[in-house]
């Protein structure tokens, strides 16, 4: 496994990244436990979670990701690049979620804990929030870093302009800023290509984007179901807003045409799409290190060769020509 820098800093972070925002409800510790194993043995060092997994966030399984993955890691804490985040709501008072003073530093403190870790060496904000200037969050991560509570601030899901504007704010501040973004990119889904991606590269940021798989999609599980078809278990029926924003994303007619596009040329290759897909994301010269997510340890057999040998430069073309999106319109 290749190892790079996260954007212009000095952190050395494996071209993969494990996701974790199934540990402990679609997978449960042992499985969990088999993942994060499958993934060291193979040269994943980056690993991804959120105080609000496992997905859908839910006050009474809020932070049981991070509890496990504090248990799976014990002894072991310093052989990984640990990222995390804060961001949706920790419990029912205004002040327990969003990117403000109280609420970062509070949340820090609690991912420390159910981590076990003394640092946490990248801590991401999960959203925008309009309630507060971004001056503010940069502000609480900079304190946060003086005191080594974490050694790296990023973004999730933000879009162009407000990136734009927190790199703006960082130099008006005097302060490090966001050392990476994780933007949702895969081959259905390419609208961060028209600025977002720019910003990064003309910033040095990082881009560790997730949903390469675009929630399993991409891997031809559901080749052959039509859009008006019940998914099956799984991602796409999950209960509450999870499984809606999945059905919404991806659960369409406009979805299943351009994937079969992918999944012929796939064929053609002789490859496996999940593969493919990944391989597709990382061939991208913005991308840092694309998020892996699974349910199951061999699930990461299908991917990991993606990181062993590259896409041919002909299927390369093809995708692009096969899935291009024109619209300048950002979509979280």
């Amino acid at each position: 496994m290749d190892v790079v820098n996260l954007g212009r800093t000095g952190l050395r972070v494996s071209r993969a990244c494990l996701g974790t925002m199934t540990f402990g409800r679609q997978a449960d510790e042992a499985e969990a436990t088999r993942i994060v194993e499958r993934a060291l043995a193979a040269g994943v060092t980056f690993i991804d979670t959120a105080d609000a997994y496992p997905i859908p966030p839910d006050p009474e399984t809020n932070g049981q990701t991070e509890e496990i993955l504090g248990r799976i890691l014990e002894g072991r804490r310093d052989h990984v690049v640990l990222a995390t985040k804060c961001h949706f709501p920790m419990g029912p008072a205004p002040h327990q979620r969003g990117n403000g003073r109280l609420h970062v530093r509070r949340s820090v403190e609690a991912s420390l804990r159910r981590l076990r870790t003394d640092r946490i060496d990248l801590f991401q904000v999960h959203q925008m929030d309009p309630h507060t200037p971004v001056e503010e969050t940069l502000d609480v991560l900079e304190d946060l870093r003086r005191e080594g509570k974490i050694l790296y601030g990023g973004s999730c899901n933000f879009s162009p302009v407000a990136t734009a504007e927190a790199q703006i704010a960082a130099a008006r501040l005097g302060v490090e800023g966001f050392a990476c973004l994780q933007p949702r990119y895969n081959l259905l889904h390419r609208h961060c290509e028209h600025a977002t991606f720019p910003i990064a590269e003309a910033e040095g940021l990082g881009v560790i984007p997730y949903n390469p798989l675009a929630g399993g999609f991409l891997t031809a599980k559901h080749r052959g179901r039509r859009p008006e078809e019940e998914p099956p278990a799984g991602r796409f029926s999950l209960p509450g807003m999870s499984g809606t924003t999945y059905r919404t994303r991806y659960w369409n007619d406009a979805m299943f045409a351009k994937a079969e596009r992918i999944f012929a040329l796939c064929d053609a290759a002789g490859l496996a799409p999940a593969r493919v897909a990944v391989g597709w994301v990382l061939a991208q010269p913005a991308v840092t290190a694309p998020i892996l997510g699974a349910s199951r340890a061999d699930q990461l057999d299908d991917v990991l060769p993606a990181f062993d040998e590259p896409l041919p430069d002909d299927l390369l073309a093809a995708l692009d020509e096969a899935t291009r999106d024109d619209t300048l319109e950002w979509r979280q």
